[in-house]
């Protein structure tokens, strides 16, 4: 690495960093919103007022409004925004803070086994053993043997890395292309999420809001900083960065979640809780390691 090198990565760098201690401690911040609101309520609030943050960006940028991809769109807005979005609110609303984030985080797992069946990737050796690993520590979370086990946070978590994961396949397969396509596309697939989510929480019946100052912070916290910034700073990153070092910031988040949940709400892990989580985060980790020395042998070649 030369000289001059080392201060240009030094804004993507920080830009990483930044966008996960955003995404990390905005599981805490949602579970301080669904104090005052409904999951899936709180979820709607959240996607609409960040598509309508996307779409200002959008125009300030003197870039095209109208939709410029199909019904890909409304597929990716149903599985990146409604699905995940959704999912995780309910799993936050009585499970665990670190616990839902590290479940969530299983998301590249998924990724390789449905484009291994959807779109033809082999799975690699060490991916293998990545998996190996991340299905130990699943195990190790969910500790089906103990008493008073109960599935349903857990599953919503898993519900909404495997919602996360098929939108990755489904992008894939839409090949996004510059700048522009990727802030359009974000913008109206959360605008679909969004509808999907409002017409949820209508027929779920779901909680309405009590605008307490709590919940506008942090309803606040969500469209500016968790989606908006954090978009942008994404976009910034990889734009300037090898791809596969953008799996650094995927390790980070589910690490600071655990961590704010601890000292926020006091929430210590079991045993088997904490040395499933371990495990997840260092398949996450061999999994960040090989895609960076791809990148790297790609940019050699």
């Amino acid at each position: 690495m030369t000289r001059s090198s080392v201060p240009s990565n030094l804004g993507p760098a920080a830009a990483l960093a930044s966008l996960s201690l955003i995404w990390g401690c905005n599981w805490v911040v949602m579970k301080v919103a669904l104090r005052d609101a409904g999951p899936l309520r709180f979820a709607a609030w959240r996607c609409a007022l960040g598509a309508v943050a996307l779409f200002l960006v959008l125009l300030l940028s003197r870039r095209p409004l109208a939709p410029r991809r199909g019904p890909g769109i409304v597929l990716l807005g149903l599985l990146q925004t409604c699905g995940f979005v959704g999912l995780i609110a309910l799993a936050l609303e009585n499970g665990a803070v670190g616990k839902s984030a590290v479940l969530a985080y299983t998301m590249p797992f998924w990724t390789l086994l449905l484009a291994a069946m959807l779109l033809g990737e082999r799975i690699r050796g060490i991916q293998w053993l990545a998996i190996g690993l991340a299905a130990a520590g699943l195990l190790g979370i969910l500790s089906p043997w103990r008493g008073g086990f109960s599935a349903a946070d857990s599953a919503f978590a898993l519900g909404a890395a495997w919602c996360w994961a098929s939108a990755n396949v489904v992008a894939k397969r839409m090949r996004l292309g510059d700048a522009d396509d990727l802030l359009n596309v974000s913008a109206w697939q959360m605008a679909t999420g969004a509808a999907g989510l409002m017409l949820l929480a209508w027929l779920a019946g779901s909680k309405p809001v009590h605008w307490s100052a709590g919940f506008s912070l942090a309803l606040g916290y969500n469209v500016m900083m968790a989606t908006s910034l954090a978009w942008l700073l994404w976009l910034y990153a990889l734009s300037r960065l090898p791809a596969g070092v953008s799996g650094l910031a995927t390790l980070a988040t589910p690490v600071i979640s655990i961590a704010s949940g601890w000292m926020v709400f006091g929430e210590i892990p079991s045993r088997w809780e904490a040395g499933g989580m371990a495990t997840i985060l260092a398949a996450l980790a061999l999994l960040s390691f090989t895609g960076w020395r791809r990148a790297r042998a790609n940019a050699a070649d």
